[in-house]
């Protein structure tokens, strides 16, 4: 029998300096969902980049910037530790609706998408789904940055810590959606 000078009851620090080092600040997090959902799920973008037409190509960057920032703002205003996770996740799943809905119906990407019902735009036809395209773009755009983000540890920081970061994300986010909107409105793509 060894003798044990202290006895481990397997609770450590929720702030202990191994695990605030190991995890991953709630800011970056916010920034790769944001960036995913604008970016990844952009199907103007991908169209653009496969014909290769700069006008367009500047105009689905703009898109997805703002797409972006309005994703950013929403989770910088949820971006609070029991809530960070799910409202990235729900954003992860209606972005990847949302292009697989477009790519499906092949919709066009413009002023004419805003004449439609949400529903037709959220949600691809059922006899799509069935199609292995589908499920197949519902798992990398969805899925597998869904995996990803639960099984990364987020940084818990300390309450007015998190706020003054909650309160710079919808600032900056506000800002970047002020300015994208500005560029896709304006109309000079």
């Amino acid at each position: 029998m060894s003798l044990k000078l202290f006895r481990s009851t397997g609770y450590e620090s929720i702030l202990s300096p191994g695990e605030t080092r190991a995890s991953m600040h709630p800011g970056w997090i916010i920034t790769a969902v944001s960036a995913w959902a604008g970016f990844a799920c952009n199907v103007a973008l991908w169209r653009e980049l496969w014909t290769g037409d700069p006008a367009g190509l500047a105009w689905a960057f703009a898109l997805g910037a703002f797409v972006a920032a309005v994703c950013a703002a929403i989770l910088s205003l949820l971006g609070w530790r029991k809530t960070l996770k799910p409202a990235a996740t729900l954003i992860l799943f209606v972005a990847a609706l949302f292009a697989c809905a477009i790519w499906a119906q092949a919709l066009p990407v413009d002023a004419s998408l805003m004449q439609k019902r949400l529903s037709t735009i959220l949600l691809p036809p059922w006899a799509s789904l069935l199609r292995w395209q589908v499920s197949a773009s519902l798992a990398v755009l969805a899925l597998a940055p869904t995996v990803l983000l639960w099984n990364t540890q987020v940084r818990r920081l300390p309450g007015p810590q998190q706020l003054s970061i909650n309160m710079m994300g919808i600032l900056l986010a506000s800002i970047m959606v002020a300015a994208s909107g500005f560029l896709l409105f304006r109309g000079s793509f």
